[in-house]
């Protein structure tokens, strides 16, 4: 995650750019609809984009020499679906890259596709899928954990086919398996935690407005 300025070469960015701006226009015009239609959403958007931040900000040590971090998508695509989490994703990895050095301005669409967009259609559809079995919080708990784990495989996969280790199929499965390797170290469990945090929170949301275990259609 956080492809660091000018890493890719320009068809690949441009490839990810491509994929990443109509999830993004969809999700900001639903993000402006939630936000017209009820007051609350307002402040459950407000509260889902800085836990991206706050999370996604977080550079943990790798002991590959690298750094790790959490995603923090697990909230958003809980409350409001895929695609205003694209949205608020997009916003975040722009403010990180303008301000703190993550990222880049031409790796903004990879990282968006990854972060913003297919890890959390991952945590979404296992959220959608765990919700009628499982009180809220356990389900959140999966569903980040899913977008946190698919999040860092996606990336691999984007470094692999812009970096394959030899020619062909061969080349680009094998540099897919080394990059999602050296991940899994410190991402599996980095996943987890961010599964326990996105579950605490989501709990104490849920304990102080109790519509909201109604609308998302959870058993607790």
């Amino acid at each position: 995650m956080h492809i660091m300025e000018g890493f890719l070469p320009g068809i690949w960015a441009l490839v990810w750019f491509v994929v990443a701006i109509p999830v993004i226009s969809y999700g900001a015009l639903k993000t402006a609809r939630l936000a017209r239609n009820d007051e609350l959403n307002k402040s459950h958007i407000a509260v889902a984009a800085a836990f991206i931040f706050v999370l996604s900000a977080l550079k943990i040590p790798s002991v590959t020499g690298s750094t790790s971090h959490p995603t923090g998508t697990g909230i958003a695509v809980v409350l409001f679906g895929p695609a205003v989490t694209a949205f608020l994703s997009a916003i975040v990895l722009l403010y990180q890259a303008l301000l703190l050095g993550h990222g880049g301005l031409t790796t903004l669409g990879a990282n968006v596709v990854s972060m913003g967009v297919v890890g959390p259609v991952a945590g979404w559809v296992v959220f959608r899928a765990l919700n009628p079995y499982l009180d809220l919080q356990k389900a959140t708990f999966a569903a980040a954990v899913i977008a946190d784990w698919t999040t860092y495989l996606v990336t691999s996969i984007q470094l692999g086919v812009a970096f394959p280790s030899g020619s062909g199929v061969a080349g680009v499965v094998d540099s897919i398996v080394r990059f999602a390797s050296v991940f899994s170290i410190t991402q599996i469990p980095i996943g987890i935690v961010e599964g326990a945090l996105a579950a605490g929170l989501i709990g104490y949301i849920a304990m102080s407005r109790q519509s909201i275990t109604t609308r998302l259609g959870v058993t607790a």
